[in-house]
């Protein structure tokens, strides 16, 4: 089992690294008017360096291109629908997850997988996450997955503008963290793959308003640690 478990860590870092590597190589001319726009409308770098903790427990600096005005960050962690704090133009890098790829240089450097937990402030784990959460920091953390397919269908109907982090708390982050956990246990490079194109669908069904699903399987383990939900398919009121 040790072998297989070697073998298929290997096998999940050849493939993040092969894969980041082609990204940003495609994405960089994209990157580059990213960076310009970024100089034109907001003064401030175009990077940002936000504290997440990894694998383990520790800490490191994912980067995302800057999408809200310089200094803003100190006043909350979570950025809830129509927060002013994000101009114009970072409003569209929001909505089109432009901003988050400079992260796959965080893949190239071993702090991010491809799919994998999303890495999260260590204030919000050190206030808001119990044992079962924290089984999520025994692997690498990842720029998509679960977690992240599931915020495209309930974030902003789960977030309150008046307690963004309040809200993220209680009713957004134990189902996410849920997803992450069960998905944990079914992880193959192949389901690694599905999720890869699920998140392309996720970016694009969003913009275009269309339903969102997540594999079955994965929301029914979720259920074992946050079963209230909500999840896709739920009588809710999205």
């Amino acid at each position: 089992m040790t072998v297989r478990i070697r073998l298929g860590s290997a096998a999940k870092r050849l493939f993040d690294t092969t894969f980041a590597l082609a990204v940003l190589a495609v994405t960089s001319p994209l990157l580059l008017v990213a960076a310009i726009g970024i100089k034109l409308t907001s003064p401030g770098p175009v990077f940002y360096r936000a504290r997440r903790v990894g694998r383990g427990g520790t800490s490191f600096f994912m980067l995302k291109l800057r999408t809200m005005h310089s200094g803003s960050d100190r006043q909350g962690a979570i950025t809830a629908p129509g927060d002013c704090r994000v101009f114009s133009l970072g409003q569209l890098l929001r909505k089109l997850k432009i901003d988050e790829l400079p992260q796959f240089w965080n893949i190239l450097t071993g702090d991010l997988s491809i799919v994998g937990p999303r890495p999260e402030d260590p204030r919000i784990i050190a206030r808001d996450y119990t044992d079962w959460m924290r089984e999520t920091l025994e692997v690498r953390p990842g720029i998509t997955g679960p977690g992240s397919v599931y915020g495209y269908i309930y974030g902003d109907a789960l977030l309150d503008p008046v307690d963004p982090e309040g809200s993220y708390a209680q009713a957004l982050l134990p189902p996410k963290l849920a997803l992450e956990r069960a998905y944990m246990e079914r992880s193959t490079l192949l389901r690694d793959f599905g999720y890869i194109l699920l998140t392309a669908w996720a970016i694009a069904a969003h913009v275009l308003k269309r339903p969102i699903q997540l594999p079955a399987a994965d929301v029914r383990g979720a259920r074992d640690w946050a079963p209230q939900g909500p999840y896709p398919g739920d009588n809710d009121n999205r």
